[in-house]
């Protein structure tokens, strides 16, 4: 069984819409401000990014570590979130 965090859950069970990167699972106010400083303020935009590395774990887990400075359980979580919502919603 899957142990996400109600974050987790809340955002994979609605469309994205205007969500602010805060929203996804593993993005606090710390990393949100890292994220948004570089263009992306919108949870979507981060999807977008997640798209463009072909949903690869590895790949979105470097990017969020080198962009962000987010650490392993932080990236981890928003990829699978990312994950969770591509399967729902695509």
């Amino acid at each position: 069984m899957s142990t996400t965090s109600q974050k987790h859950r809340n955002f994979v069970a609605e469309p994205m819409g205007e969500k602010e990167v805060t929203q996804l699972a593993g993005i606090g106010n710390v990393l949100g401000e890292r994220l948004a400083s570089k263009g992306f303020d919108k949870a979507y935009v981060v999807l977008g990014q997640f798209l463009v590395l072909k949903k690869n774990r590895d790949l979105f887990i470097d990017w969020l570590k080198d962009t962000a400075g987010a650490n392993a359980k932080q990236s981890g979580d928003c990829h699978q979130c990312l994950s969770d919502w591509c399967e729902e919603f695509l």
